[in-house]
C-alpha cells in the first residue's frame, strides 16, 4: 500500500518538495550557524580589545610599567585579576618590551618570558583566537604606553570560547524557530503545488503520462488517417505525417495557426470553425477528402479540438469507373427492354396478317432510334466514351430531356487521358440534365468532344435557366451548389471535380453566364467549354489518373 501511494504524482512530487526544503534549510542552518558563530567570535573580540585598553590606560599600570617600584608586582596581578573576574576576561597579561610577563592567571608564569614576539609594537589593535595555557580564547592584544607616552609593553587579554559557545547556544533556539517555520510554509505550496499540478494531468501518474505518450506517437504515425489537434488559441499542437501529406503543410507546422498555413476556402473554414464536423467532402488540388471534427471539452473547459481527414480519393476513382460502367449496363438494359418491346409489336403485326405495316414499323425505328448509335460510331470511337455516351442517353430518355452529339465531334479511339475525359464529361453532362429539372419542353443537352494534335476540347450545352454572372466565380467551388430537393445529392462535387482535374492537367474551362443566344440551340442556357492540352508522346503512358 505505501509503495503504491509513493508512486502517485502527487505523493512524489510532495516528498521530493520537502526533501529539498529540508536539505536547504539544514545546508542554510548550518551556514548561518556558522556566520553567527564568526559574528560572536568578532563581537568577544572586539570586546577583549576594550578591555585590553581600558587596563592598559590605567594610571598606575603605566606609571608601573615605566618605573616600576616596590609593590608594583604585587599591585599589577591584583588589578589584572580583579579586572578578569569583573569583566568575565579568562586573563590580562600584561608584557614588558622583554617579553617579560607582570600577571597571569598561573602565578607561576609571572616573570617568564612567552614565547612569541609581542606583535603591538607596531602601536595597534590585534585580534584573533589564542590557543594558550587557558585553553582556546578570542584574544586581543593592545599596546601599553609609559606616562611619557613611550611604548613599555603590551596588554594581552582573552575571553573564554565557551563563552562564545554558550551565547550562540543561547540564540540558536530563536533562529531555529524561524527556519522551522519557513520550512513548514514551504511543505504546505509544496502540497498546494502537487494538487495544481495533479489537477492539471486530470488525475494521471507518470508512468500513465509516459505509457499514453508513447501510444500516442505509436498510433498518430501508424494510422493511415491524418490527425490535427489544436488548442484553444486555434494553433497547432498535433499533427502527424499523413496530416502534412494530404495538406501539403510545412514541417515547421506545429506551433503555428491553421489560418497561416492553410490557403483561404471552405477546407480552413471547416478546420478553424468551432462546431463539429462529421464527414465533411472537401476536394483540393490533389485529393478528396472526409473531413471530421470534434470540438474537445474537459472538465468543463475548452481544450480545442481535433480533427481527422480520411482520403477517398481512390475511392472516388473508383466510383467515377463504376458509374460509367453501371451507365453501360443501364443503357443495355433500357435497349434490351426497348427492343422486346418493339420486337413483341413486330411479331404482333405478323401474326395480325399486316406485314405491310411490319415493314413501316421497322423502318421507322431504323430512322429514329439508330440515329444516336450512328452518330456515336461515326464521331467517338473510344468505347468507354461510347459506354458513358450510351448511358447518358438512357438516362435523358427517362427523364424527358433531348441528348444531341454535335457534328463537329471528334474523338479517336484511344483518345488521351481517357479517365479525365469521363470525369469531365460525365459531371458536365450530370450537370446539365440536373439544370433542366423544372425547365419545361423541349429540353435539350449538346455534346461536342473535339480531340487534335494539340487539345482536346469539350463543350456541353443546355437550354435551361444558365447561370448568373453573379455565381460564375463561385460554382466550381467545392461544396457549392444552387441545387435544391432531390438534386441537392450531389452536393456541390461535381463542378469542382471538373475544375480541380482540369487544372491539374494544365487545362482551361470557361462557362457562359446564362444571357441570350448563350446555347446552341438558341435559349438563355449555359455552356461549358473545358480545353486540355495534349499528352507528351514520350509521357503519355506514364499519366496518373487525374480522379485519384
Amino acid at each position: 500500500m505505501v509503495r503504491r501511494r509513493i508512486r502517485k504524482l502527487s505523493t512524489q512530487i510532495l516528498l521530493a518538495q520537502v526533501l529539498i526544503l529540508t536539505v536547504s534549510m539544514a545546508v542554510g542552518f548550518a551556514l548561518f550557524a556558522q556566520t553567527a558563530r564568526n559574528n560572536l567570535d568578532s563581537d568577544f573580540q572586539a570586546r577583549a580589545a576594550g578591555i585590553a585598553q581600558t587596563f592598559a590606560g590605567m594610571p598606575t599600570i603605566r606609571q608601573c610599567m615605566a618605573e616600576p617600584g616596590i609593590g608594583c608586582s604585587v599591585m599589577i596581578q591584583d588589578l589584572a585579576s580583579s579586572t578578569a573576574a569583573r569583566t568575565g576576561a579568562a586573563y590580562v597579561v600584561v608584557i614588558d618590551l622583554n617579553r617579560v610577563r607582570h600577571s597571569h592567571p598561573n602565578p607561576a608564569l609571572i616573570g617568564k618570558k612567552v614565547s612569541e614576539p609581542l606583535v603591538a609594537s607596531d602601536g595597534k589593535v590585534h585580534t584573533g583566537t589564542d590557543s594558550g595555557a587557558t585553553g582556546v580564547n578570542a584574544n586581543a592584544r593592545v599596546p601599553l604606553y609609559g606616562p611619557s607616552g613611550a611604548l613599555v609593553g603590551e596588554v594581552s587579554v582573552g575571553i573564554r570560547e565557551s563563552s562564545v559557545s554558550g551565547e550562540l547556544l543561547n540564540e540558536l533556539p530563536s533562529y531555529a524557530a524561524w527556519f522551522i517555520l519557513v520550512l513548514a510554509i514551504g511543505t504546505l505550496a509544496s502540497f498546494g503545488l502537487a494538487s495544481i499540478l495533479k489537477r492539471r494531468t486530470f488525475g494521471l501518474e507518470l508512468d500513465e503520462i509516459a505509457r499514453l505518450l508513447q501510444e500516442r506517437e505509436a498510433t498518430l504515425h501508424g494510422i493511415r488517417e491524418g490527425v490535427i489537434a489544436v488548442d484553444p488559441a486555434g494553433r497547432i499542437s498535433v499533427v502527424n505525417d499523413e496530416a502534412q501529406q494530404l495538406l501539403r503543410l510545412p514541417a515547421e507546422a506545429s506551433g503555428r495557426r491553421l489560418e497561416d498555413v492553410l490557403a483561404p476556402g471552405l477546407l480552413r473554414d471547416l478546420l478553424t470553425g468551432t462546431t463539429a464536423v462529421t464527414d465533411e467532402i472537401v476536394v483540393t488540388d490533389d485529393y478528396c477528402l472526409v473531413i471530421n471534427r470534434m470540438p474537445v471539452t474537459l472538465g468543463g473547459r475548452a481544450h480545442g479540438a481535433v480533427v481527422t481527414l480520411r482520403d477517398r480519393t481512390d475511392v472516388e476513382g473508383l466510383a467515377s469507373e463504376l458509374a460509367g460502367e453501371r451507365s453501360l449496363t443501364e443503357s443495355m438494359r433500357a435497349q434490351q427492354h426497348e427492343f422486346t418491346n418493339r420486337i413483341h409489336g413486330i411479331a404482333g403485326l405478323l401474326e395480325l396478317g399486316r406485314p405491310g405495316e411490319a415493314l413501316q414499323y421497322v423502318n421507322e425505328i431504323r430512322g429514329t432510334t439508330a440515329d444516336l448509335d450512328q452518330t456515336l460510331r461515326t464521331h467517338i470511337a473510344a468505347p468507354q466514351i461510347v459506354g458513358l455516351m450510351l448511358g447518358k442517353a438512357a438516362e435523358a430518355n427517362e427523364r424527358g430531356i433531348e441528348l444531341v452529339i454535335l457534328p463537329d465531334t471528334d474523338l479517336g479511339e484511344a483518345p488521351d487521358r481517357v479517365q479525365a475525359l469521363t470525369t469531365i464529361l460525365g459531371n458536365l453532362i450530370d450537370n446539365a440534365f440536373d439544370a433542366l429539372a423544372g425547365v419545361p419542353a423541349p429540353r435539350r443537352v449538346e455534346v461536342s468532344v473535339v480531340e487534335t494534335p494539340e487539345s482536346l476540347t469539350v463543350r456541353v450545352t443546355d437550354n435551361g435557366p444558365g447561370v448568373a454572372a453573379a455565381e460564375i466565380p463561385q460554382i466550381f467551388s467545392n461544396g457549392y451548389t444552387t441545387k435544391r430537393g432531390t438534386l441537392e445529392r450531389h452536393s456541390g462535387l461535381g463542378l469542382s471535380l471538373v475544375n480541380n482535374t482540369v487544372t491539374k492537367l494544365g487545362g482551361t474551362v470557361t462557362v457562359s453566364d446564362g444571357g441570350p443566344g448563350a446555347s446552341v440551340s438558341g435559349g438563355p442556357g449555359a455552356s461549358f467549354t473545358v480545353t486540355l492540352p495534349r499528352a507528351p508522346a514520350s509521357a503519355s503512358a506514364l499519366v496518373p489518373d487525374p480522379t485519384r
